[in-house]
């Protein structure tokens, strides 16, 4: 047996030893989650319902919740799988990332496309009544058919033509309706926030004049950098003049911005990944093994 594998055997046994010992400890013990029952006053003093929230393990009224117990572990499970991933590709992993993606696209097409598009937006308006007694009961708009909304519709079921065995140009139609109108609405959206209201936000006065009546020094240091890094970042992608001499070296100061802005943005985006890291990791030790308790829901 290769000595890697005698390592993550001997890990795997002492972490399903530690599992065990925590299950079995009182009071501690760890993954299970405690719910109490609760009236909330929806509409009246008549109309009183009941829900289940979470509760803490000595709460009165506090108990336990089977099912979300059961979705505490699974979802410690799938969390396990996908880390494991840092060791190398295996079985656990390829499940775990087979179960996220057939839930991404069922939520994808059920939640935001069934539910959040078809129902309300285009059932809503041709049948409002069957709608308003089938679906959504707090339905209010509208109160009448709106019969323009035949249009999607059609063209709904002519983009569906390509799963048919014959006549899959018929989609063509609908697919050329849809990339035409997105890109149409995108244009006006990314020449507003992309070209507009960059230079709008370059006009600025390079000296800012306090309340006082004094010079303010760091504003107007801030906006004398910000229009020559816009300045210089210009000057970099501007080659109807060769980069040399003083073009070159604004050029060369546009280069240092642009670094520095592309350092920000990959510092993002890793504490961005960092932060699901350490949610994902406070889950592990906190909802499942119980070894903290920042939020001080178990008392012992």
């Amino acid at each position: 047996m290769k000595r890697e594998t005698i390592v993550w055997t001997v890990i795997f046994i002492a972490g399903g030893l530690f599992l065990l010992y925590r299950g079995m400890s009182a009071p501690h013990g760890l993954g299970r989650a405690y719910v109490k029952e609760v009236r909330i006053n929806k509409n009246s003093a008549i109309d009183l319902r009941t829900t289940f929230v979470d509760a803490k393990p000595t709460e009165q009224g506090a108990k336990l919740s089977v099912s979300r117990t059961v979705g505490l572990w699974i979802s410690a499970f799938l969390t396990l799988a996908i880390l494991s991933f840092l060791y190398r590709d295996n079985v656990f992993y390829k499940v775990a990332e087979s179960i996220m993606v057939g839930f991404s696209a069922a939520w994808a097409m059920v939640g935001a496309g069934f539910w959040e598009a078809i129902i309300p937006k285009l059932a809503a308006n041709l049948a409002p009544d069957l709608i308003r007694a089938w679906a959504v009961p707090d339905l209010k708009e509208p109160q009448e058919p709106n019969l323009i909304y035949l249009a999607p519709l059609v063209l709904g079921i002519m983009l569906l033509w390509r799963l048919a065995p014959r006549g899959g140009w018929i989609a063509r139609w609908p697919l050329a309706f849809i990339v035409g109108t997105f890109a149409g609405i995108k244009l006006i959206n990314y020449l507003d926030a992309d070209f507009v209201n960059q230079i709008r936000s370059t006009i600025i006065p390079l000296v800012v004049m306090a309340q006082s009546g004094a010079i303010d020094a760091w504003s107007s240091f801030r906006n004398l950098g910000v229009v020559l890094g816009v300045l210089s970042c210009l000057a970099y992608f501007f080659f109807s003049f060769e980069h040399r001499g003083l073009m070159g070296r604004i050029a060369r100061v546009g280069v240092w911005y642009l670094m520095i802005t592309f350092g920000a943005s990959f510092a993002y985006t890793v504490m961005g990944r960092i932060a699901l890291l350490a949610a994902r990791i406070e889950f592990l030790f906190d909802d499942w093994l119980w070894l903290i308790d920042p939020k001080d829901k178990r008392p012992w």
